[in-house]
């Protein structure tokens, strides 16, 4: 196995790698690391696909999306499939990502920014919750991060926390639902959703990640099933 980089960048937040991964008898593979970890790579993306695909299943009309975390741009690909989806918005916090993307650098990344149902704003995502308006969107789903205890960024664990949980609950519109990716099984976080949005549906499904399994989670919060 080959790796030739394509892409490094440095933010205050650390390293950010992009490089493609040479498999023997393979096509190359996109792989992006950020501070020396692996956050996901372009030939295994059933997690982002899942993480959209449960989202829309839930709402009957999900024409405002808001996608916390762009990566490589599957999400938004596969929220983008859906005709019913009238706007994507992406926030991410590195420039670098949303630059690769634009200018060719991940090859796919072009033609999909030019959707014009698709925005990406560069910000961190807790600051554009605080500044949207109530009601705002259909759909939330969150991949910031590898989940409440594999954090890449220690900033990133407030994303799991009740305060940023009730932000998000704010800007969601009535039978609408919030979608958070994990790599592991948290029965904390789950309590947490529960806590803030009266309910709490963790999903898990399994997935072969380099020829070893594994099994990631999706925690699933309905706006209309709370009282509050």
């Amino acid at each position: 196995m080959e790796y030739v980089e394509i892409a490094r960048a440095e933010s205050v937040r650390g390293e950010l790698v992009l490089r493609e991964r040479r498999d023997e008898g393979a096509t190359s593979v996109l792989e992006l690391r950020v501070n020396g970890v692996f956050v996901m790579d372009s030939a295994e993306t059933t997690s982002e696909v899942a993480l959209a695909a449960a989202a829309l299943e839930l709402v009957a009309d999900p024409r405002d999306v808001l996608v916390g975390g762009l990566g490589l741009g599957f999400t938004l690909q596969a929220v983008l499939t859906d005709p019913r989806v009238e706007r994507c918005s992406v926030v991410e916090i590195e420039q670098s990502l949303v630059d690769w993307m634009r200018d060719g650098t991940v090859p796919h990344g072009q033609t999909l920014l030019a959707d014009v149902r698709a925005n990406v704003v560069v910000a961190d995502v807790s600051l554009a919750l605080a500044e949207a308006r109530e009601a705002t969107y259909d759909l939330v789903l969150l991949d910031v991060d590898n989940g409440p205890g594999y954090l890449v960024h220690d900033g990133n664990a407030a994303v799991y926390d009740a305060p940023f949980l009730a932000l998000t609950r704010r800007i969601i519109r009535p039978a609408g639902a919030l979608v958070i990716w994990s790599s592991a099984e948290s029965a904390e976080f789950e309590a947490t959703l529960r806590e803030v949005f009266g309910n709490c549906e963790p999903q898990s499904y399994d997935v072969d990640l380099q020829g070893r399994a594994e099994t990631y989670w999706l925690y699933v919060a309905r706006k209309e099933n709370s009282a509050r």
